[in-house]
Order: structure tokens, then sequence, then C-alpha cells
């Protein structure tokens, strides 16, 4: 029984209403770190902690261009929590390093801080993803406020996790939300793995979120720019030429200020633009946007972006639809290829069945993608039925040993009937 009275509770109990709300830190908002001399006192008292190191950051996204962490927040039993400012201290977290690296690391959606927390060195020995545990125990909802509320009878004041957190000075409000965030998050551990055990599924859980811990950053997707807003009413490649040139000097500008694309100039604007093609700068400035007063200094940037696109030779011209390496979108299978899209259905069905089953999202017991990429040519029809060729597959890409276990009796089971 932890200081807040912390139970485990069932998947599928219903959630306690009213609950008491946690408006403050039972200890306060501790003051932020932010000198060296800080840092070092810091890491002394998280030190002296007992159990697992619970971490959370805060980001800019929306605001910033940079996934970098704006503020750390770290707890740990008899210590207490600690908030840092990494941006005047980033070349001074060595004896943090050297401390919370080697703990077990506790946080809620692990994979949108690593990377953030990683540039400043901040790497876990070993973690544990409250949110994912969330996802495995099969609840429906897995923020950070529902499960506390869920499991620990308590509900958190919220509301600043989309701020912009690379405003200077924090206000309180912010710290105090920043702070709660973590007063939790040893107790909601201790809560959802008694949920695991208690359903069997503890060991699955540490595969994932080791698998979450070691994984490499993701190669950047080539043609980002295709995922421009209502790129889809552009049809001629000319259009799709303009918007590539200006999405990519937009988001050259965008990196070189930290400064989220969006803020630069709206995705909106790149397509109106991309409709007509203005050929001067008068055309330019007629267009919603580009005839204020942020975007007029800019003019002869975006139109300069524009000719280049224009001057373009046609067999340069970038193609109608994005280049892909998997199979086509699966409402196209029944013409291409029936057999495939006979398996697609048989498999999906299947998926739907176990998923039920362990009560647990068919996407966290299979990547989608890599499952239709199965269906469609990853082994032979031939090798299909065999649970060996199956299984080799998923490895290869990527599936975890818990996930194979239980997917690929199913899945050879329904080729065979397919």
């Amino acid at each position: 029984m932890s200081e807040f009275g912390a139970t485990a509770g069932s998947a599928d109990a219903p959630e306690p209403t009213p609950v008491p709300l946690l408006a403050a830190p039972v200890a306060g908002v501790p003051p932020v770190v932010d000198t060296a001399d800080g840092v070092r006192k810091a890491a002394d008292q998280l030190a002296a902690g007992t159990g697992p190191l619970a971490v959370d950051a805060e980001r800019a996204s929306g605001f910033r261009y940079s996934p970098r962490a704006y503020l750390i927040q770290l707890r740990r039993r008899d210590a207490g929590t600690v908030l840092i400012d990494p941006i005047p201290v980033a070349a001074e977290l060595d004896p943090l390093i050297a401390v919370v690296n080697d703990l077990d690391w506790t946080l809620h959606a692990a994979d949108q801080d690593l990377p953030g927390l990683a540039d400043l060195g901040l790497t876990p020995m070993r973690l544990y993803d409250t949110e994912l545990a969330g996802r495995l125990a099969g609840f429906e909802r897995v923020g950070l406020a529902a499960m506390v509320e869920r499991l620990l009878g308590f509900g958190l004041a919220k509301g600043h996790g989309a701020a912009d957190w690379s405003k200077r000075p924090l206000p309180d409000a912010w710290l105090n939300y920043a702070a709660l965030d973590v007063e939790l998050l040893p107790e909601l551990r201790d809560a959802i793995a008694a949920e695991l055990s208690a359903q069997g599924k503890t060991d699955w859980a540490a595969e994932e979120f080791e698998y979450i811990r070691t994984a490499t950053r993701s190669t950047p997707r080539t043609d980002r720019w295709r995922r421009t807003s209502q790129i889809h009413t552009l049809r001629r490649p000319r259009q799709l030429a303009v918007v590539r040139e200006l999405w990519t000097t937009r988001d050259n500008l965008a990196r070189n200020r930290d400064i989220a694309p969006g803020r630069i100039l709206p995705d909106a604007a790149i397509v109106a633009a991309a409709s007509v093609v203005p050929s001067t700068v008068d055309e330019l400035r007629r267009l919603s946007v580009f005839g204020g007063p942020r975007q007029r200094r800019l003019s002869r940037t975006w139109l300069d972006a524009i000719e280049r696109a224009r001057a373009l030779p046609t067999e340069e011209l970038p193609p109608a639809s994005q280049p892909f390496d998997g199979p086509p979108p699966p409402n196209r299978w029944a013409r291409r290829n029936p057999e495939a899209a006979d398996r697609l259905t048989a498999a999906r069905a299947a998926m739907t069945g176990l998923s039920e089953q362990v009560r647990i999202p068919t996407e966290n017991l299979l990547v989608p993608d890599l499952l239709r990429r199965l269906c469609w040519d990853g082994v032979r029809s031939g090798d299909l039925a065999r649970a060996e060729a199956v299984d080799e597959y998923l490895r290869a890409g990527g599936a975890r040993a818990w996930q194979r276990e239980l997917v690929v009796p199913r899945l050879v089971a329904a080729f065979g009937s397919s």
C-alpha cells in the first residue's frame, strides 16, 4: 500500500466516480533546477532514493521544430520530485547522467520522450511504460489521467500538455502540472504491474518495454512533403512540384529557426499557391496568407521556390502518387491478387478473434503493415502453411517472441482455410 492507498483494479472494473482531485503535489512543487550546482544536488537527492525512477519530459510540439525536452521531471521514492530546466544546463548533466542512467525508468508513453532525453545523454538501463502496459492489460483508455483515476482513484489536474514549454519563465501553473505528471507514476506502475501479473502478461510486457528501450530511431520518411494537408486536391505534377519546393523551403527555415513549420507557413497556403502557381510577387500576395505582413517579408523566398518548380523539366516532376515498396492498398487486392485478398480477410478475422481472447488490441499483437506484407507476398503461398516460415518472416519484420507465439498458429490455420 502506498502513501496514496493505491490498489490494482480489474480490467473489467467500472471507473470510480466521483474521485478526489489531486490538484497539486503532496509535497508542493519543487524549485526548477537550472544551474550546475543544482544538477549535482539533484543527482545526490535522486541517488539517495529507492526503487525505479519516474521520468517525464515536456516538449514544445507545435511551437518548435526540434523534439528537444524543455523541462525534465524526475521522481523517486524517498527522494521526492526534481524539475530540471535542461536548456541552461545541457552541458552540465554528467552528475545526473551518472546516477539515473543506471536506474530502472518508468514513463508514460515512453516513445514520445525517449528521443529528446537521449539527445541530452539520458537513457535508461531498464524501462517500464505504463501507457503500453495499459494497452496490454486491455484498457480502452490509457491516458495518464484515465489510468490514475481507474487504478489509483485520483483525478489529476491537467490542462497544459500542449503549451509552449520553450517559454521562459515557466508559469507556476505549468510547473504544478508537470510535477503532477510524475507524482503518481511509481504507484501507477505498481498497480498496472499487478494487473498484468494477474492476467499472465508480465513477460509479454517486459519484451515490449525492452523493444522500445532498444529501438533505433527510424529513418526519416522520404517524400515527407506528400503529407501536406489537402495535397490530394492537386492533380498535376507541376502543382506537386510547387508543393515540394515550398515545403522544402519552409522546412529549412523552420529547422534553422527552430520553429514549427506550420507557424512559418500553413499547409493551406502551400496548397493554395500550388493550385494557381503565381508568377509574380503581386500574384502571390493576392493569395490568402501570403498578403499578410508576416509573409510579405518572405515573398521573394516563396516566389523563388515556385519558380524553381516552374523551371523543372517534365522528367524531373514528381509522380502523381508516392512510390511505395509494399503492397497496394487493400481495397485493390481483390482485383490484383485475389488469393492475397482472401488471405488478408482470413488473417484479419483470426487476429480479431485472438485480440478478443487475450484482450490486447490487434495492432499490439502485430503491426498491421507487417501482416499485410505477409499476406501479399512475404512468404510464398506454398510456405504459408509452414509455421516455421511464417515465424521467421515475422521475426525478420520485428515481431517479438511473445507475439509470434500467439499469432503464428492462428495465421497458419487461417491461411489453410482461406
